[in-house]
């Protein structure tokens, strides 16, 4: 048996999406809602709110991608993240997924900007450059 005789599984291919829904707060205690689209909890307050934006759902249907297998262009055209989306040339399955969004903040003491994922509630971070310890709440 030959290395070519042996079918390796794999699971569909990833592709991240270059679109990302907005940052929104929650209306009852001002902290941040988690990242998404559809029915959010607030982590903080227990609130739960119905997050639409449809710019963000338009660009979601009509973003391009590169298939990783073949190279060719792919218009997604689902509203929803993730998605999975079949190649109409070789045929793979693609998982467009939520794009990962960061966000710049500066260290209090020695100003060095630091890129963080935004996560709702308090977070204890150390910066790296001065090792000062200081408090973040989204």
């Amino acid at each position: 048996m030959t290395d070519e005789d042996v079918e390796v599984e794999s699971g569909p291919l990833e592709v991240d999406s270059d679109v990302a829904p907005p940052l929104i707060n929650c209306p009852n205690c001002d902290g941040m809602l988690p990242l998404g689209l559809g029915m959010k909890t607030c982590a903080l307050c227990g609130a739960v709110a119905n997050i639409e934006h449809e710019p963000t759902r338009k660009e979601w249907a009509n973003e391009r991608f590169a298939c990783p297998n073949c190279s060719k262009v792919l218009v997604c055209g689902v509203r929803e993240r993730p998605a999975i989306v079949a190649c109409s040339s070789c045929s793979g399955e693609i998982v467009v997924k939520s794009k990962v969004v960061k966000v710049e903040i500066a260290c209090p003491s020695c100003e060095r900007r630091l890129r963080l994922k935004p996560r709702p509630g308090s977070r204890q971070i150390t910066c790296p450059a001065c090792e000062d310890a200081f408090k973040v709440t989204f």
